[in-house]
């Protein structure tokens, strides 16, 4: 077994915090995680850009955002929105018919998504996460994985951090363990690592590591469509397993398929240290 491999700068983990199961009946019902209400609330007097404002109530990142008020789905004050459209708490918004209240508390979670479970917002869609999480507040995912795929997968009602967080040129860290067919050679290794070509494109540099015979992990700092799978399968792999085990500075580590937890201080100040300094989160006691 080889070493974890650590994002550069990383820290060791603080105490595992508690971990929640699915439970359909009775779902948490508070947030580890919180900012305070001033640091939310819309001033009545205050415009801002209908995507921002959707993004501020949990409903999806701004981009999602604008691709549903383009779609008719968004309505303010009983007319269609268009894209651009500037509101103010004062005004009255629907999407898909259904009234969106005040922002509400902010809450960051890490769930390992088992195999089967979609990533999409779209309760219509069978095994969506939002309705497997089940939380009280309205939360979406941060990114993907495929649903042939398990792993870490955040959670959150915040949508000003999605694109922070995803853009390709912050060069944020995501790493995985991979299961392939067939013994994988160093040269493999090597050429995945150097970059392949898929989509049209070239996949850029990362990192590779041999795991055992037939399982290594690798390091990305972009996400195209199904990308590992993808490139396994120019150099005739095809991928058994593939698990996500961390996102930046959150780590799989501790949390059973299906389950699911609230960051800590520490890892909210590392994974985003610009917008949350240690002094301006609070956290439930951890176990």
């Amino acid at each position: 077994m080889t070493d974890r491999v650590k994002p550069k700068g990383a820290r060791d983990q603080p105490p595992r915090p508690r971990i929640h199961t699915f439970s359909p009946k009775a779902p948490p019902v508070a947030p580890a995680v919180s900012v305070a209400s001033s640091d939310v609330t819309v001033d009545p007097s205050a415009s801002v850009r209908l995507n921002k404002f959707l993004s501020e109530r949990g409903v999806c990142s701004r981009r999602e955002a604008d691709d549903r008020i383009h779609a008719g789905r968004v309505t303010v004050n009983g007319v269609v929105a268009t894209v651009g459209t500037r509101v103010s708490s004062a005004d009255v918004v629907r999407l898909d018919g259904e009234l969106l209240g005040a922002p509400t508390s902010l809450v960051y979670i890490a769930l390992h998504k088992p195999i089967g479970v979609e990533c999409t917002t779209d309760r219509r869609v069978a095994h969506n996460v939002i309705d497997f999480v089940a939380h009280p507040e309205r939360v979406f995912p941060v990114g993907r994985l495929d649903k042939d795929s398990e792993g870490l997968l955040l959670l959150t009602n915040d949508g000003d951090i999605v694109n922070q967080l995803l853009r390709v040129e912050h060069h944020h860290e995501k790493e995985y363990r991979v299961t392939v067919d067939r013994p994988i050679t160093d040269e493999f290794l090597a050429s995945m690592a150097a970059g392949v070509q898929i989509l049209e494109t070239m996949t850029q540099p990362c990192r590779t590591y041999r795991v055992s015979k037939n399982e290594f992990r690798i390091v990305l700092t972009q996400g195209l469509n199904r990308q590992i799978r993808r490139m396994c399968d120019v150099f005739g792999y095809t991928v058994r397993k593939l698990v996500r085990v961390r996102f930046i500075n959150i780590w799989l580590d501790g949390i059973e398929p299906g389950r699911w937890r609230y960051l800590t201080k520490p890892e909210l100040a590392g994974l985003l240290p610009e917008r949350f300094a240690m002094k301006r989160a609070a956290s439930q006691p951890i176990d």
